[in-house]
């Protein structure tokens, strides 16, 4: 049965009812989230190994589409930090060709999420998972920032690795440019305290603003030229939207580039729906998760081909969108509009901004992400938790984010494996079982239980981890040399391969050894499968008993008759 289409943009539903008063809020708060997202989208373009350009382009390209495609009505798209990291990767192996037809892949992927209903499957994301990963790339993305910030002169090339970027770090410390780091410094306390006057202040543009125009002064007036700025870096860049081109895929570069892809998707789909999540928490709407990810992978498939970066929903665009009334994707759209217009006009302004003032940005976001409140708090929760959580960051630090996502992923289901296996019990009656224990009443119906008769409760999902701890119990109890076994499956809500493979092997062995087997309460989706498999052919039809009195019964009699036939 093939999947319905489950693509409807929240633009179209916004547009039926739209009025003026609403495109009033849109409008202030699409121009508010415009000026917040152009610093991030320089800060996060450079910090990824492009130019602040490429990183205006994505912020256009991509939170137009996001916004009029997606399902939520007030997310806005764009570079996000989260993607530094893998995307600064992927250009160092790569190149800029690599980056293309990765995201571009990313965003294949990301569509056929949506269209086959996954929407709602990346929301159970293990939560330690998303904190570990997401502080990780928080200390990375912190650590890419010490040149610019302390104006380093490092001759030689960085190395990719975390311990290797501190290592020379620390080799060429004594080249710290006193002015960069003064001018840093003032643009973190201003970063900080800005937002302390009113938090409807933009503290990162009004950081760069004033910054800026500092810098501009010492240099003009007072001959200090030491400090970096993006002109000097990158030259007088473009103003002019690149032409759409070929991104040259092939099965050579899809094999090549598949994981960074996945990751990509991944990383996109768990950060743009925590993103609406959060947003429909505060707003009360409710974000088609399906259509979100087909609009998030629209946007990764078309940003690549204008030499763009990876797209996702950004939550503190998204909160600032909606804390300045944005209500509908317009807000997102005017957003986009507002960064092209300043990408058209004021790039010359742009080419004034002192790295060290975007490396003080980005430090202020790397703060932000690490969640360090959160990863506080969550050192009282189960160990396991705690070790996924910390397994996944070390692994984001040290190697990269698609190890830390796969080995995160496999530590989350061992240790949810093992939480389940620990609550499915077994227990074993030989001489008298009250049928009510367990349910909810104070009623008792005690069975007497004949001699060679024994009884095996499971009590939880009989899946492989839960079969193998069973097996170990009968083993174990085979001194009592029953002549019946009962098996009571009242509280097995489900059964795999392998339990149904362990009890087709208790079966045939009992049987064998001349030992009767009894079925009991057995749920109806657990028969089903067990009728499939062919295991109530193996045993007489009147030994599977809707209850515990019909089992015992017949299982005295069984026993009755045995053991006097010895």
């Amino acid at each position: 049965m093939h999947p319905t289409l489950d693509f409807h943009p929240s633009l179209g539903s916004a547009i039926k009812n739209y009025s003026a008063a609403k495109f009033k809020q849109d409008l202030i708060a699409g121009i508010v989230v415009g000026i917040v997202a152009l610093p991030l989208a320089i800060a996060f373009g450079i910090a990824s190994g492009v130019s602040p350009s490429i990183g205006l382009i994505t912020a256009i390209i991509g939170g137009f589409i996001v916004s009029a495609l997606g399902g939520n009505s007030v997310q806005i798209g764009g570079p996000t930090g989260a993607f530094i990291v893998i995307v600064y990767n992927i250009i160092q192996m790569y190149g800029l060709s690599g980056l293309a037809i990765a995201t571009f892949m990313a965003g294949c992927i990301l569509v056929l999420m949506g269209v086959f209903h996954l929407g709602t499957v990346i929301k159970f994301i293990p939560y330690p998972i998303v904190v570990g990963f997401t502080a990780g790339i928080a200390l990375t993305i912190f650590s890419t920032q010490m040149p610019d910030f302390f104006g380093l002169s490092i001759n030689e090339k960085i190395p990719g690795d975390f311990l290797g970027k501190w290592c020379v770090y620390f080799d060429n410390f004594s080249t710290v440019n006193l002015v960069t780091t003064l001018i840093a410094i003032l643009s973190l306390l201003i970063i900080i305290l800005v937002p302390k006057l009113s938090k409807r202040l933009p503290g990162a543009l009004i950081a760069i603003i004033i910054i800026t125009l500092l810098v501009w002064v010492l240099k003009e007036y007072f001959g200090i030229d030491g400090v970096q700025t993006i002109g000097d870096r990158f030259g007088n860049m473009a103003t002019d939207i690149p032409q759409p081109h070929s991104i040259g895929i092939n099965m050579e570069s899809i094999n090549l580039l598949l994981p960074s892809a996945f990751t990509i998707a991944m990383l996109g789909a768990i950060e743009s729906l925590l993103s609406a999540t959060v947003a429909d928490g505060v707003t009360g709407d409710r974000t088609n998760c399906n259509t979100e990810l087909i609009g998030q992978g629209l946007a990764n498939i078309t940003v690549p081909l204008f030499g763009g970066i990876p797209v996702t929903g950004a939550i503190a665009r998204t909160m600032t969108n909606i804390t300045n009334g944005g209500r509908t994707p317009v807000a997102g759209i005017i957003h986009a509009i507002v960064l092209f217009i300043i990408f058209m006009f004021a790039m010359p302004l742009i080419n004034l901004v002192p790295m060290s003032c975007l490396a003080a940005v980005l430090i202020v976001v790397s703060y932000n992400m690490s969640g360090w409140r959160v990863i506080k708090g969550m050192v009282n929760n189960p160990k396991g938790d705690v070790w996924v959580m910390a397994v996944t960051f070390l692994l984001t630090v040290i190697f990269d984010l698609t190890i830390a996502i796969e080995i995160g992923m496999l530590l989350a289901v061992v240790v949810f494996l093992r939480r389940v296996t620990e609550n499915t019990t077994v227990r074993v009656y030989g001489e008298q079982l009250d049928a009510s224990l367990g349910n909810d009443t104070d009623t008792h119906e005690v069975l007497n239980l004949n001699e060679g008769v024994s009884v095996y409760e499971i009590d939880g999902p009989f899946f492989f981890g839960a079969a193998t701890k069973f097996d170990e119990v009968v083993r174990n109890t085979a001194h009592l040399h029953p002549v019946v076994r009962i098996i009571r499956m009242r509280k097995v809500p489900f059964i795999d391969s392998t339990g149904i493979h362990n009890l087709e092997i208790l079966i045939k062995s009992s049987q064998n050894e001349g030992i009767d087997i009894v079925l009991s309460g057995v749920q109806p989706n657990v028969s089903e499968s067990l009728h499939s498999a062919g295991i109530d052919s193996l045993i007489p039809s009147d030994h599977i008993c809707d209850h515990i009195s019909k089992a015992v019964k017949i299982a005295n009699e069984l026993a009755t008759k045995r053991l006097s036939e010895k």
